[in-house]
């Protein structure tokens, strides 16, 4: 049986389908599905943005099947894993919650490079090029740390 993650953003065409490739790029496939959501549901069934496309294609990692979908209480029971992009995203979703199991998934992503400092990865939506590639190194090198800890974890 494999391990679901979920990767939670805003609209899931920027920052979460990032996060989403470049973990699914660490992780053995055939132990971790991983995929992404958002929290609004006005971008549900769209590609990502073609910046976060871009960048993921400069890093080898191939985003534009990827369409997006709207993060619901009844994927709780889905993932075991759920990573949110920033403060706002850990509220919306939390708040989906219907009890302490379901909220004892939910992490911000970048806590494995800042534990416990809940640290928020910027949406770049408004923003240049410049900035998707920032927010791809700040997840990529999360993502690493992340991907050896649910190895170790969860190796069969």
């Amino acid at each position: 049986m494999s391990i679901k993650i979920v990767m939670v953003c805003l609209g899931n065409i920027c920052r979460s389908p990032l996060a989403e490739g470049i973990l699914a790029s660490k992780l053995p496939e055939n132990q971790f599905v991983v995929e992404s959501a958002g929290t609004g549901n006005w971008h549900v069934g769209c590609a990502p943005d073609k910046r976060s496309v871009s960048i993921a294609n400069k890093y080898g990692i191939d985003i534009s099947k990827q369409r997006a979908a709207h993060f619901t209480p009844d994927l709780f029971e889905k993932y075991d894993y759920i990573f949110v992009m920033d403060r706002s995203n850990f509220n919306n979703v939390v708040n989906l919650s219907s009890n302490s199991k379901h909220h004892e998934k939910v992490f911000y992503i970048l806590d494995s490079l800042y534990p416990d400092q809940k640290a928020e990865v910027p949406d770049p939506y408004y923003d240049d090029l410049t900035a998707f590639d920032a927010v791809f190194q700040m997840l990529d090198q999360s993502c690493s740390i992340l991907a050896k800890k649910l190895i170790a974890k969860h190796s069969r």
